[in-house]
C-alpha cells in the first residue's frame, strides 16, 4: 500500500490548479527560506523625500529699471520705444495710447505738462483738449507755436484713471524718462505747467508762489507757470500768466 505522503501525478496537478485559482503566481524555490530571519533582518533606510528649495523672487525696483532703460536711449525714437516697452507702470494697462510729445524737437522752448487727459489719450498727443487750445493762443501772443518753435511733453505718458493727480511713485518712476527726454530734446528753456510738473522737476509744490520766478533744473533755466486748465477755471489768473509769458519772451530775446 502506498504511503499517504506520496501523491500521484493527478493529485499533484489538481493541487497546483487549486493554488493557481487562489492567486499563487510563483513556485517555491529550490532553497528553503527561514521567514524568522527575514523578519529580523534590518530594512533598508527609506530616502527622505526631496524638498525643493523655495524660489526667492527678487523685488524689482521700477525706478532703477527706468533709469537703466532711459540711459540706453540715444534718440527720441529710442526713448519712445523704451517707454512703449516699459511694463512696470500700472497706468499703461488702462490707457489707450502712449502720449509722448508734440511740436518740434530741438526747439528752444520745451513745455512740460502734468499728465494726459481724455482727449490726449485718444489722440496720443499732449495738450490737445480745451487746455491745449488755450495754450496755443497763449504761445501765439509771444510769437511761439508748437508747429514751429515749441516742443511739448508731460510728466506722465499715460492717462491716470478718472484724470486723477499722478501718484508720487508714478512720478518717480517716470522721472528718469523725463530727464532723458529733456537731455535728448536739448531745449534752452523749460516751462513747467502746474504743480505736478514743479514737484517732479523742482521737488516743490505751490504754483501760486513758484510761478513767474526763474529756477534751474537739469542745467537749464526753468519757468513755472499756471497750467492752462487752471486758467480755464480761474480766468482772473490770466493776467499773471500773461506776465509770465512776457518774462519768457524777454529771456528768449536775451538769449541767456
Amino acid at each position: 500500500m502506498e504511503s499517504t505522503s506520496e501523491l500521484d501525478q493527478a493529485t499533484a496537478l489538481a493541487m497546483l490548479d487549486w493554488q493557481i485559482e487562489l492567486g499563487a503566481t510563483e513556485a517555491i524555490g529550490d532553497v528553503p527560506v527561514n521567514r524568522y530571519e527575514l523578519e529580523t533582518a534590518p530594512k533598508p533606510a527609506r530616502a527622505a523625500p526631496s524638498v525643493a528649495a523655495p524660489v526667492v523672487q527678487e523685488e524689482v525696483d521700477p525706478v532703477a529699471v527706468a533709469m537703466a532703460e532711459a540711459a540706453r536711449a540715444d534718440s527720441l525714437e529710442d526713448l519712445r520705444a523704451a517707454l512703449n516697452a516699459f511694463e512696470l507702470c500700472g497706468l499703461k494697462a488702462g490707457a489707450n495710447s502712449l502720449v509722448f510729445s508734440d511740436g518740434v524737437p530741438g526747439s528752444r522752448v520745451m513745455i512740460i505738462g502734468e499728465a494726459p487727459g481724455r482727449d490726449e489719450d485718444r489722440q496720443g498727443k499732449p495738450f490737445v483738449g480745451p487746455a491745449g487750445q488755450l495754450l496755443d493762443r497763449m504761445l501765439a501772443e509771444i510769437g511761439l507755436s508748437r508747429a514751429e518753435n515749441v516742443y511739448i511733453t508731460n510728466v506722465l505718458p499715460w492717462r491716470p484713471p478718472q484724470n486723477r493727480d499722478p501718484e508720487t511713485q508714478e512720478r518717480e518712476m517716470m522721472k528718469p524718462f523725463l530727464a532723458r527726454h529733456v537731455a535728448l530734446a536739448a531745449p534752452d528753456v523749460l516751462v513747467l505747467m502746474g504743480n505736478i510738473s514743479c514737484e517732479t522737476v523742482l521737488g516743490r509744490r505751490g504754483i501760486t508762489r513758484l510761478r513767474g520766478k526763474w529756477e534751474e533744473a537739469w542745467d537749464r533755466p526753468v519757468l513755472p507757470m499756471f497750467h492752462p486748465a487752471y486758467l480755464l477755471r480761474n480766468p482772473a489768473a490770466k493776467r499773471q500768466a500773461w506776465a509770465d509769458l512776457l518774462a519768457l519772451k524777454a529771456r528768449l530775446k536775451r538769449g541767456d
